[in-house]
């Protein structure tokens, strides 16, 4: 609390330099000479505290022992105050010397907002900055902390990975500022920035970031969101997309003893099905098509499987919290433990994970040198469950049993037989249950991030500070896979074995020092310049992969049994705050960063903003306004960079292995070779000007408040990927600077306290976001009579090569790229026609279209909390106009041709097949584009406090159910699917949860 105080400055000593710089002083007859010593409610002293006369500009501050003497008139009132304290008024008529203890002002401190480098005050904010506290987080089982705030920022969208157990989530602020580089933003906890990388071990794919996974939500006291440029440019080249700020749980100096405990315990179930045809419908399907003959007839079975009731289960997690906080004489600590063991609904999927976390902060030196050390670690212990299986589950035929006689050799599962060989048929469906308990994959994930950050308040000038933060952030996962020998999977080869590991090392050094001066009557300046290095390093080890027996033979030896990359960051900083009569604000910032990846001409990159603010309800004719309780004008532009998403290396000459279907053969061993690798010397900053203009308003004693935005986000340099000319590198396609992109949109924020009184409460929030990006540049010829049509991406199942998605000029990237599917009068899609689009004659790839977007033009979010007595009620809800997704479940299965599979085995398929009745897959058809706009409750709590069940001790009980409904015409698993490209998505789950907290 005392670090928050002086990372203020102290608001109000500026008046008091003013007084001391100027020597302003009372002459009056009666004047006379008065001191005293200012302390705090534990006896400490106050530096710095302003004391003033009421009525006049005469005043002086506290010294280092909190002392101060001031020539005042006889019957004078001082007016003493200090940020983060209750203001006093004392009247001094027949006293001269006075011990005045100032009472901590929590309002006060409530209203301090972390940002880069410091906080300041909500009213004194100049960029687009939404901060969010414990009270406001998202309730329920909460497995990873973006789940917090799901819902409650307008213009950030939280979107699941899946239900998979410890799975993460795609954040976006403001949309994408990029298309092949880092879209993530950056995370930064207490003061730390930390590996927005994939950690090997954080997913099955391993290829999921999901930087958040190993940090517990319970240790999260606040998130700070800074949104425009004015507000992110002091992180320079990594704040393109926005910053999250993190700041844990800590103890205060002075607070008593304080234990605190909590256990959540939830079951989860699935919310929603694929609808596939039951075992009856299936039979009658085969038998029926017009296109079956008697084999297939006969593979039909007499079972009646529901395959994915097989592989789903009812999952159980408990997250059980232990934390102790309070303050040891002049140490204030936090230690706390959490335990959570989470199953996936999904059979076999699990993840454990334990975390630690410390805190002291003690105050050294009259409280001028004040220390912060944090220290967090975590072990994951995960159970993957073989994400295979839900495809599985949606082809296998139901008419198929689990287990049967005369599959001994398969450990008694069913299984498709290839007749010429007696091995499995490698073409089929595999058992979705053989898949589960065929497969061993396990990972141990250990990550640790901590920092100590000293700051030193200058003994001989106490408005100067020197703030050194030492951080750390390091990881290590590694894995194992097995897959049995009698699993379908790897059944020629004898089964499977397999490992990796993975070492992260992430090290921070910071240095900046901040001055704070009043320079006249109502100007306060404040400065702060600062130095950062940051060395990131990723050592990944390969293993060979060997048959499972235990005989180690070979089955694939690694390219590289050991290999690190490196990359360091180097930066020059600085920010001015000006405030001129609490009315007129202006923050500027410049960051200078000079990163590895880019050659020695493109090393470095500017990054500037500036911001004005003018809170117009301290006008004095805004005073006139009854009801109104802040009015602020916010403008700001700057630019930020961006150099996640490229390689350490890639402007360096280099040579690489070759893939392993290049090698070459030398006797009756096959060799890879060293090759030239592509390069891009001249590849540099992307680079992102963004303009923001805001207005935050309250009304009534700010019951009614909230904010409007508008920014507009420009991106240069942009990183493409694109196509070369033979010869002209090693490489046919490699990333460039070319291109630009837009970004725009507008947020509206909105916040009622409908009733507030001793029995009643009723606060209500809401937000709304509409975002438009478009890509304005992509090639050196975007003119009419360019050939170049984009940049293909979203791959797809069901053929190779396939992509459905396109990033084109004029067009929002990403855009479905497919054919115009065709109808007949009774609302059927016609099978392989669609328009002619090019008006040639000739369907072919001119006849593609653009068609519409996978983001959506409008999300927003609605939450409520409501009192009564010891109960309350809170939920959230979300919803998100205007975004489609691409079926492929449906595309890739929902034709007779899978059904009556050519190689001699049967596939199930949807019942989407009885609206269109196609036989061969359509995949490029855009019937299978479909609006996915939807309404989603996240979740309905409910709570009570049993506050005089026992003294002393805070117990409350909660009931809350996670992913209570979702509305939206969109026919698949769900129509919030990242990417917009609907392919086995692991469903989320739909969860019932109780908790318990108790404090004492």
């Amino acid at each position: 609390m005392k670090k928050k105080r002086t990372n203020e400055n102290l608001r109000r000593v500026c008046t008091a330099l003013l007084c001391l710089c100027t020597g302003w002083s009372v002459f009056a007859q009666d004047a006379r000479n008065i001191g005293g010593v200012i302390v705090d409610e534990h006896n400490e002293t106050v530096v710095g505290a302003t004391v003033l006369v009421k009525g006049s500009m005469t005043g002086t501050i506290s010294k280092f022992d909190g002392t101060f003497t001031l020539e005042v008139p006889e019957n004078a009132t001082l007016v003493v105050s200090y940020v983060g304290y209750i203001t006093q008024e004392i009247p001094v008529s027949g006293v001269s010397d006075l011990r005045i203890v100032l009472k901590e002002n929590a309002q006060v401190l409530d209203d301090l907002v972390v940002i880069g480098y410091g906080s300041v005050k909500k009213d004194d904010l100049t960029g687009s900055v939404t901060a969010i506290g414990e009270k406001d987080f998202r309730k329920g089982t909460t497995a990873t902390p973006a789940e917090l705030i799901s819902g409650k920022v307008a213009g950030v969208q939280i979107i699941s990975n899946g239900g998979q157990a410890g799975a993460g989530s795609r954040i976006r602020i403001r949309g994408g500022a990029s298309l092949n580089a880092g879209n993530d933003p950056l995370i930064v906890i207490d003061g730390v920035p930390v590996d927005n990388g994939d950690i090997l071990g954080a997913s099955n794919s391993l290829n999921v970031s999901n930087p958040l996974s190993t940090i517990n939500p319970n240790d999260i006291e606040s998130m700070n969101i800074l949104k425009d440029a004015s507000a992110t440019a002091i992180y320079g080249s990594r704040a393109s997309n926005g910053v999250i700020l993190i700041t844990t749980k800590k103890g205060v100096k002075g607070q008593t003893l304080r234990v605190a405990a909590s256990s959540q315990n939830s079951v989860a179930i699935v919310a929603q099905r694929i609808d596939v045809m039951s075992a009856d419908e299936f039979r009658e399907a085969v038998r029926s098509n017009p296109f079956t003959d008697q084999r297939y007839i006969d593979m039909l079975g007499t079972a009646n499987t529901d395959w994915q009731k097989e592989i789903f289960r009812a999952a159980f997690t408990t997250d059980n919290n232990l934390n102790v906080s309070g303050s040891v004489k002049n140490l204030p600590f936090r230690v706390s433990a959490g335990v959570i063991s989470q199953d996936g609904i999904l059979k076999t999927d699990n993840m454990k994970r334990t975390t630690a976390s410390i805190n002291i902060s003690p105050s050294l030196w009259d409280n001028h040198l004040n220390i912060s050390l944090n220290l967090k670690g975590s072990f994951s212990h995960i159970q993957f469950g073989n994400k295979d299986a839900i495809g599985a589950a949606l082809r296998m035929d139901p008419t198929k049993p689990v287990t049967a006689d005369g599959f001994d050799n398969f450990n008694g599962f069913w299984t498709w037989m290839d007749g010429n060989t007696g091995n499995p048929n490698a073409l089929a469906s595999k058992n979705p249950v053989a898949l589960l308990r065929g497969k061993n994959d396990k990972a141990d994930i250990l990550r640790s991030i901590g920092n100590v950050q000293f700051d030193y308040k200058m003994h001989f000038l106490p408005e100067l500070r020197a703030n050194l933060n030492l951080g750390y952030d390091v990881s290590e996962g590694d894995g194992k896979i097995a897959v049995q020998p009698w699993s379908s999977d790897k059944y020629i080869q004898g089964g499977e074995r397999s490992k990796y590991q993975q070492n992260k090392q992430n090290l921070l050094l910071e240095f900046y020092l901040n001055y704070l001066a009043a320079i006249a009557t109502d100007h306060r300046l404040e400065v702060m310049a600062g130095y950062t290095y940051q060395d990131r390093q990723t050592t990944k080890h390969e293993y060979a992969i060997t048959d499972f027996s235990g005989s180690n033979e070979v089955i694939a030896a690694p390219a590289f049994p050991k290999f690190t990359m490196q990359n360091t960051l180097v930066s020059f900083y600085g920010r001015i705050n000006y405030n001129m009569k609490e009315r007129y604000l202006l923050t500027a910032t410049l960051r200078r960063d000079g990163s590895s990846r880019f050659g020695a001409d493109n090393r470095w990159g500017l990054f500037p903003s500036i911001a004005l603010a003018w809170r117009i309800s301290e006008e004095n004719f805004a005073k006139s306004f009854e009801n109104l309780s802040s009015l602020k004008l916010r403008v700001g532009y700057g630019v930020t960079g961006q150099q996640d998403g490229i390689g350490d290396y890639d402007h360096i000459a280099r040579y690489d292995y070759s893939d392993p279907t290049a090698q070459v053969q030398f006797g009756n061993n096959f060799y890879q070779l060293w090759r030239p690798a592509g390069y891009a010397p001249d590849r540099k900053w992307e680079q992102t000007a963004t303009t923001n203009a805001g207005l935050d308003w309250g009304f009534a004693g700010n019951r009614i408040s909230g904010s409007v935005d508008y920014y507009y986000k420009h991106t240069t340099d942009l990183l493409n990927e694109v196509p070369l000319p033979m010869g002209s590198n090693f490489t046919n396609k490699i990333v460039k600077n070319i291109g630009s992109l837009d970004n725009q949109g507008i947020e509206i924020n909105l916040n009622v306290v409908a009733l507030d009184t001793e029995k009643l409460g009723l606060n209500i929030g809401f937000n709304l976001t509409h975002n438009r990006t478009k890509i304005t540049k992509l090639s050196m010829n975007d003119g009419p009579d360019t050939d170049y049509v984009g940049a293909p991406v979203g791959g797809i199942t069901g053929g190779t090569g396939n992509t459905v998605q396109i990033h084109s000029v004029g067009h929002a990237p990403s855009m479905f790229y497919l054919y115009k599917q065709l109808y007949a009068p009774d609302g059927m899609p016609i099978e392989g026609a669609y328009a002619d689009l090019s008006d040639d004659g000739v369907i072919n790839e001119k006849d593609l279209y653009r068609y519409k977007s996978p983001e959506p033009d409008v999300f927003m979010g609605f939450n409520f909390n409501f009192r009564y007595m010891q109960w309350t009620l809170s939920s959230s809800l979300r919803a998100s106009i205007g975004n489609y997704m691409y079926n492929n479940v449906f595309s890739d299965a929902g034709n007779y041709s899978q059904v009556l599979n050519p190689n001699n085995n049967l596939l199930n398929t949807v019942t989407d097949i009885r609206n269109t009745g196609f036989f061969n897959r359509e995949l490029l058809s855009d019937y299978y584009v479909s609006n996915a706009s939807f309404l989603k409750m996240d979740y309905v709590s409910l709570s009570y406090d049993f506050d005089k069940l026992i003294k002393k001790v805070n117990i409350r009980a909660t009931f809350t159910v996670q992913n209570v409904f979702v509305v939206t015409k969109y026919e698949g698993i769900d129509p919030e699917i990242a990417g917009g490209i609907d392919n086995n998505f692991y469903p989320n789950p739909r969860t019932f949860g109780i908790g318990i907290n108790i404090g004492f």
